[in-house]
C-alpha cells in the first residue's frame, strides 16, 4: 500500500508543496502500517525436517510445528526427504493454522526457505509456498535458511548485533553483521559438526540423529583421547577428527571415552574461533543457534567464552534451535517490512546460497 501511495501521488502531483504532502502521507502510512498486525506463515524444508510456523509482526510465535524424517539406517536421501515433506506438509500447515487460532484469510504473508539446502527438498517446499501464496492472494518472500537461524535467535534474546555461532547438521559458521551483510568470520572447510556427529554415531550403531546420544555417553567418559585439533586461521576441519574417532572405535576404545573426546575437541575448536571473532569485532553479544545448540556441554564452553570477554550470551531455546518454520516466518516479516517481495515466476530455489551472499536491508550498521 505504501509503495502504491508513493507511486500514484508523486506521479500525479509534481508541485513541490504537494510533493511535501505526499511525503507526509507516506510517512504516516508507514507508521499506520507498522501498528497493524501482519501474520506470516513460514515453511521450512531444506533437509530432513519440514516445519510450518506462524508468527506475527510483534514477534509472537503463534504456532511452530515440524516433523523430522528419521531413516532406519544410513543418512538422509534427498528424494526420500522431499517425499516426506510432500506427505506431511499439508497437514502440518493445517495444524499450525489451527493452533495459531487464525483463519487462512488472516494470513498476510507466506515465507519459505529458498536455500541453502537439498535441491529436491527445497523444490517441494517452494511449490507448497507458491501454491499457498496464490491461493491466499498474499505476497511471497524467499528466506535464507542460515540468516533465519540468526534472526530467530536475535528475536528471542533481544540481541541487536551479536557474534553468532551457528552449528547444525549442514552448517558450522561463526558469523557477524558488517557492511550490510552477515559476514562469515570462520567456517568448516569440509563437513559440518552435526554431520560429523551423525556419521560417527552411525558407524558405532547409533540411530539418527546421533548428537543427543553422543552427548549422553560423553558424560560417562573417563579418559580423554587425543584427536586432530584442526583450526586453520579462522576456519576449522572435522573430517580428520571423524577418521581418528572411528579408528579409536576399531581399536576397542570405549564409546563413552570417544564421545567425550569428540565433544571436548570439536567444541574447543569452535570456542577458539568464536573468541577470535569477538576480539576482532568488539561486539558485546554472543549467540548460539542451530540444531547443535541444544548440546549442554557446548553451552557451558561458550558461556565461559562470554564470561572471559565480558559479553552477553544466549543460546536459542530447543524449540527454536533446529530447522523450523517460525524462524522462516519471522525473517520473512523482517524482509517484507524492508520492501522485499518475490514474484512467483522468479521464486527459484538457491541450494548453494551462502549466508554472506544476501544483502540485509532491514539492519543498519
Amino acid at each position: 500500500m505504501v509503495g502504491l501511495a508513493e507511486e500514484i501521488i508523486k506521479a500525479l502531483m509534481r508541485n513541490s508543496a504537494i510533493d511535501k504532502c505526499a511525503d507526509l502521507f507516506v510517512k504516516h502510512a508507514r507508521i499506520w502500517l507498522s501498528h497493524m498486525t501482519l501474520i506470516c506463515l513460514g515453511l521450512e524444508g531444506t533437509a530432513h525436517s519440514f516445519g510450518a510456523g506462524i508468527v506475527s509482526n510483534d514477534g509472537t510465535v503463534m504456532a511452530n510445528l515440524w516433523d523430522m524424517l528419521s531413516p532406519e539406517k544410513g543418512g538422509i536421501h534427498p528424494r526420500e526427504a522431499s517425499r516426506h515433506h510432500a506427505e506431511v506438509g499439508p497437514e502440518l500447515v493445517r495444524r499450525a493454522i489451527e493452533e495459531a487460532g487464525v483463519s487462512p484469510s488472516e494470513i498476510g504473508l507466506v515465507a519459505f526457505s529458498i536455500g541453502p539446502g537439498l535441491g529436491p527438498c527445497l523444490r517441494t517446499t517452494a511449490t507448497m509456498a507458491r501454491t499457498l501464496a496464490l491461493r491466499l492472494s498474499v505476497p511471497l518472500v524467499g528466506v535464507n535458511h542460515c540468516v533465519a537461524h540468526i534472526e530467530i535467535g536475535c528475536l528471542e534474546s533481544g540481541f541487536s548485533d551479536p557474534v553468532t555461532v551457528y552449528v547444525s547438521g549442514g552448517n558450522t559458521q561463526v558469523i557477524a553483521f558488517a557492511g550490510g551483510r552477515f559476514r562469515t568470520f570462520g567456517e568448516t572447510l569440509d563437513i559440518a559438526i552435526g554431520n560429523m556427529l551423525d556419521v560417527f554415531g552411525r558407524s558405532v550403531g547409533m540411530g539418527f540423529p546421533a548428537g543427543p546420544r553422543i552427548e549422553r555417553l560423553a558424560r560417562e567418559g573417563k579418559e580423554f583421547h587425543q584427536l586432530p585439533y584442526s583450526v586453520k586461521g579462522m576456519d576449522l576441519s572435522y573430517s580428520g577428527m571423524l577418521t581418528a574417532a572411528r579408528r579409536l572405535h576399531s581399536e576397542g576404545v570405549p564409546v563413552p571415552d570417544i564421545c567425550y573426546s569428540i565433544q571436548e575437541t570439536a567444541f574447543g575448536m569452535l570456542a577458539e574461533i568464536a573468541e577470535r571473532a569477538l576480539a576482532h569485532t568488539k561486539k558485546s553479544e554472543l549467540l548460539l543457534t542451530g540444531g547443535v545448540a541444544r548440546n549442554k556441554r557446548l553451552i557451558e564452553i561458550l558461556t565461559g567464552v562470554a564470561e572471559r570477554h565480558d559479553v552477553l550470551f544466549h543460546r536459542v531455546s530447543p524449540s527454536l534451535a533446529g530447522d523450523q518454520g517460525a524462524m522462516i516466518a519471522w525473517t520473512g516479516i523482517l524482509q517484507y517490512q524492508a520492501g522485499d517481495r518475490l514474484d512467483i515466476a522468479e521464486s527459484f530455489i538457491r541450494p548453494r546460497w551462502r549466508t554472506d551472499e544476501q544483502d540485509i536491508h532491514w539492519r543498519s550498521e
